[in-house]
Parts: structure tokens; C-alpha cells; sequence
């Protein structure tokens, strides 16, 4: 039988690959902040942007996918509107909701600040097609598997 996921020893490999994640994480946001600051953007108000270029947002939404509160969403929008980098909309599904949604200006910004991460330029790029194929299909499984044991948790 096998021991309660949280009392479960982790093997010294698994444990190396934790940390490497983590080192890598650490890394990319330090790229990250240092992309935004080239923008004159916090690494909040890049964050936010990078998720708006997608698609439009409701603040609500934005604040769950920021890990933040609303009131917190409100005065990043408000700043990110001030330089025509966002602008609010009425959501047409729900006429109450408003959406933030980013401008052309945003999605240029956005653009700029995803091609001007060094991680992805120098590391990444320096892996073959193959590894980085081999990459993104492991990542995408241990994300994968990771929401489906946050599933059957909550």
C-alpha cells in the first residue's frame, strides 16, 4: 500500500529536479522584471499585460490569475490605462462586467517583452528542436498531472 501523498519520502533525483525547477523559475523572473523595467513596467504590470494580449479579461479573473487581490488589479489597470497600454470594455456576454482588455500598443509592448527574455534567446534556444520538443512535452505533462491531483484534492 502505498504511504499518504503528504508523508511520502521524495528520492534524491526527485529532489534535484525540484530544485533545478526552482533555480529556473528564480531565473525567469529575474529576466522577466529586467524585460519589464526596459518597458518601464513593474513585473505586476507586465504580468498583467502579457495576460491581457491574449485575451480580455474580467478583473476578477485577473486577480485569481495574479494571485492578488481585485482592489490590487484595479490600480495596475488604472496605471497600464494611463499609457494607452489597456483600456476598459463593457463585456457583451454581461453587460454588468467589465473587461480590461490590452491595446494595440499593449500587444506590441507584450510581443516586445516575450522576444526580449533573455532565458528564451540564449538557454533555451540552445537546446535542439528535439530537446526543447522533449521539454515542453515533459513540462506538459507534470502541469498536466498537477491540476489533476488539485482536482481530486479540492
Amino acid at each position: 500500500m502505498a504511504a499518504p501523498e503528504k508523508t511520502r519520502r521524495l528520492d534524491a533525483q526527485t529532489m534535484e529536479v525540484v530544485e533545478l525547477i526552482g533555480d529556473v523559475v528564480a531565473r525567469f523572473h529575474e529576466d522577466y522584471e529586467d524585460a519589464a523595467a526596459e518597458h518601464a513596467l513593474t513585473g505586476a504590470q507586465a504580468r498583467l499585460l502579457s495576460l491581457l494580449s491574449l485575451e480580455p479579461l474580467p478583473m476578477r479573473k485577473l486577480a485569481q490569475r495574479l494571485k492578488c487581490e481585485p482592489s490590487n488589479v484595479t490600480g495596475i489597470v488604472d496605471r497600464l490605462e494611463s499609457r494607452g497600454l489597456v483600456e476598459r470594455r463593457t463585456d457583451p456576454g454581461d453587460r454588468r462586467v467589465k473587461l480590461a482588455a490590452a491595446t494595440e500598443e499593449g500587444r506590441r509592448v507584450a510581443r516586445e517583452l516575450r522576444e526580449g527574455l533573455r532565458f528564451a534567446r540564449e538557454p533555451l534556444a540552445g537546446l535542439s528542436h528535439d530537446e526543447r520538443e522533449s521539454l515542453r512535452h515533459l513540462l506538459r505533462r507534470v502541469l498536466t498531472a498537477d491540476t489533476e491531483a488539485r482536482n481530486r484534492i479540492g
